[in-house]
């Protein structure tokens, strides 16, 4: 019997912690049509040994040589389920922290864009000015453990860096100007508009696959 499943939409949101990412992923399962999983980065390291943390959410930096080489079979498998869902007909919303400021270049991005290939897929950069990233973790009561888990000014900057790479994505909002639902709305139309986006596709190819 051949395979008619319609393939399910994927939306993939990257930018730092704290910048609004899991709140336009809550919008968008509330207000968009069918089924949509959230398989994002929180999930997974729900999931994940407390050995083996922060995992996929490793920050950019190099300060966990020790687990540098887990994480990229770690986003391995987070992109082969995604895909597996996309398949299925099940559409899937992604919030994720992606960069490349590991201890060695790691080329998750590129092989992640390849485990995707041949599917719909928008990529989305979630922007956010470094003095709201800040205010937002001290409201939600976060205290660093120590030195090497503080999440500063100058830690955010680094993240910002490393993943708002000018040209990467379908689609930037920023939260700072938008509501969690207005970034959602903003998703869908372009989705409408702009049905055949085109950033991980130009990744993919980067792999040279």
């Amino acid at each position: 019997m051949g395979q008619t499943q319609e393939l399910g939409q994927i939306i993939i949101l990257n930018g730092t912690p704290r910048s609004g990412k899991s709140s336009i992923v809550e919008a968008i399962q509330e207000m968009f049509d069918g089924v949509w999983m959230n398989l994002g980065v929180d999930r997974f390291m729900q999931m994940t040994p407390a050995r083996y943390l922060p995992g996929i959410g490793l920050r950019p930096g190099g300060e966990r040589q020790d687990i540098e080489p887990l994480v990229p079979i770690l986003y391995s498998a987070m992109y082969e389920s995604i895909a597996a869902h996309s398949r299925l007909g099940l559409n899937v919303v992604v919030d994720v922290g992606h960069h490349d400021g590991y201890a060695i270049k790691r080329g998750i991005l590129t092989d992640s864009a390849q485990r995707l290939k041949g599917l719909p897929v928008l990529f989305v950069g979630v922007r956010c000015p470094i003095e709201i990233i800040i205010e937002r973790r001290q409201n939600t009561g976060w205290k660093a453990v120590n030195a090497a888990d503080s999440l500063g000014p100058n830690a955010v900057e680094l993240w910002q860096r490393e993943v708002h790479i000018p040209g990467i994505y379908d689609l930037e909002v920023d939260t700072s100007l938008l509501s969690p639902g207005e970034c959602a709305e903003v998703i869908r139309q372009h989705l409408l508009n702009s049905p055949a986006p085109s950033a991980f596709q130009r990744l993919a190819a980067l792999s040279g696959n």
